[in-house]
């Protein structure tokens, strides 16, 4: 797949609310997650598929999120990006019981017709 088909299928399946099915869809094995901040203490990359699915079961168990917009891909060569609108509240750490809003670009690179690499930019105040 090119990146911009890619870049749809991930869309769909997030907009769909699959951020799981979109992991074992569209990402490769050896993917590489870099986060905007190190907010788990452990460090802002993690490197495979495993310690993404991780994060993610991660981010799930400790927040409520009430929605989440998809907007994108907006494809560039072999990369994308997808703009996310979230409102969530945390029930586990400082902001517990807080409801926000955030919004986040993703910056994904496509390798071989899979997301090899993905990076967050946003910010937290």
């Amino acid at each position: 797949m090119s990146a911009f088909e890619v870049g749809n299928k991930l869309v769909e399946m997030c907009r769909a609310g699959d951020f799981r099915g979109a992991l074992e869809a569209v990402y490769a094995e050896d993917i590489v997650s870099v986060e905007a901040q190190d907010l788990s203490g452990e460090g802002r990359e993690v490197r495979g598929l495993d310690a993404v699915r991780g994060k993610t079961e991660q981010w799930e168990s400790s927040n409520e999120v009430h929605s989440c917009e998809v907007d994108g891909p907006y494809p560039h060569d072999d990369r994308f990006t997808v703009h996310f609108k979230l409102d969530v509240t945390p029930n586990s750490g400082p902001m517990a019981g807080q409801r926000f809003q955030m919004q986040e670009v993703g910056l994904y690179t496509v390798k071989d017709g899979k997301v090899a690499r993905e990076e967050f930019f946003y910010h937290m105040g």
